[in-house]
């Protein structure tokens, strides 16, 4: 018998027990990648083609206020600037179902090319937007979630303004971050509602990206001291501070995953100090035959490695298999569009694994090591 036969049997010996070490520590290091991948989705949010030209120009007291529709002329005018566009939140349900299934935005449907470039759209479907007041467009996992076609109408009722708006989908558009959303016609909002002249915030691009920082600058101060005060961000810095609204998450999410892995080692420690101490006089018998406490401790150490890899290999696996083929959006419920499980993410996950096997096999080594040989002979099975 040679000596990884050896350890693999002592590691199977128990085959319950065995099956039950490596699925807790293959859950745990399951649910520790899908902490850590929600983690990154949520701090780090997807870049959008373009992106790094567009910036955004909200309420500098809060993102819920409005900001007067006469300041697009004075935005316009300011150098370095390609396409202005409203972008007002509607808040709108669909079917009562009392939840947002998607965001909705009104735009400037003119400005759609210019600004917001990353949305793919044919001419016709483009042309149908612009020339029709009550059309809408709307992301490609929206309109296969609930099976909108070209031409299909809907009904949202708004949470933010009084009553509801009816939309006729002009054209379904991919190619963004994010392809849940749906634009309609700024234009119309304000027909609606009755009361034109605010809109939510601007979104704009800027011709290069030397343009950023002086724009920037510009807007935020052609407004300074005004009943309105802007702030003016890139794409990216609006997303972080959308996130951070959210609370702590990273704190949150940091302390689960604590719990998860301290739990997990004291599991994993009492199964192999169980497994050490049914074998004490075996051990003992080794160590009559001249195996020194470093030997012993080797046997220790690879089966508790073995299993603590096996549990790897299943739970980083499993994780990676899960949300790289399948359907995140469907997982869960549209909240997150894709899970990325990156390589950084996988190689800590799999240094956890190392350090709990190490962890886990500390314990029963001193044990055995501050056994003598008589103690461990007359110790039962």
């Amino acid at each position: 018998m040679t000596l990884p036969t050896f350890i693999l049997k002592n590691a199977l010996r128990n085959k319950r027990r065995a099956f039950l070490s490596v699925s807790s520590v293959a859950v745990s290091l399951f649910l520790l990648v899908t902490l850590q991948v929600a983690l990154r989705e949520l701090t780090l949010p997807a870049a959008s083609p373009g992106a790094e030209l567009r910036l955004c120009a909200r309420n500098k007291v809060s993102l819920t206020n409005p900001l007067p529709a006469r300041q697009r002329a004075v935005i316009e005018k300011i150098p370095g600037v390609e396409g202005v566009s409203p972008f007002t939140w509607f808040g709108g349900e669909y079917q009562n179902d009392g939840a947002m299934t998607f965001a909705q935005f009104a735009i400037d449907p003119k400005e759609t090319r210019r600004v917001f470039t990353d949305l793919n759209l044919t001419d016709t479907e483009l042309a149908g937007f612009e020339s029709e007041k009550t059309a809408a467009i709307i992301g490609k996992i929206s309109a296969d979630k609930h099976h909108f076609h070209v031409g299909d109408h809907l009904t949202l009722n708004s949470t933010v303004y009084p009553g509801a708006l009816e939309f006729k989908i002009a054209g379904i558009f991919s190619g963004t971050a994010d392809d849940r959303m749906m634009f309609f016609r700024q234009d119309y909002l304000d027909d609606s509602i009755g009361t034109p002249g605010l809109v939510g915030m601007w979104w704009l691009k800027v011709k290069s990206a030397g343009n950023m920082a002086p724009v920037i600058q510009a807007i935020n101060a052609a407004f300074q001291n005004t009943s309105a005060e802007v702030r003016a961000e890139s794409e990216r810095n609006f997303q972080l501070d959308f996130i951070s609204m959210l609370g702590n998450v990273k704190t949150l999410i940091a302390s689960i995953s604590t719990v998860v892995v301290f739990t997990l080692v004291l599991v994993t420690a009492s199964t192999m100090s169980m497994a050490v101490r049914e074998r004490f006089r075996e051990l003992a018998i080794l160590k009559a035959l001249g195996f020194r406490r470093r030997e012993l401790f080797a046997f220790i150490l690879a089966e508790s490695f073995g299993l603590a890899a096996a549990g790897a290999v299943l739970g980083i696996g499993g994780a990676y298999a899960l949300y790289t083929f399948g359907d995140v959006g469907k997982m869960t419920s549209g909240i997150f569009v894709s899970f990325q499980v990156t390589p950084r993410i996988m190689g800590w996950a799999a240094l956890v694994a190392a350090l709990l096997g190490i962890a886990s096999a500390v314990a029963p080594a001193l044990s055995v090591a501050r056994m003598s040989v008589v103690n461990g002979l007359k110790t039962l099975d």
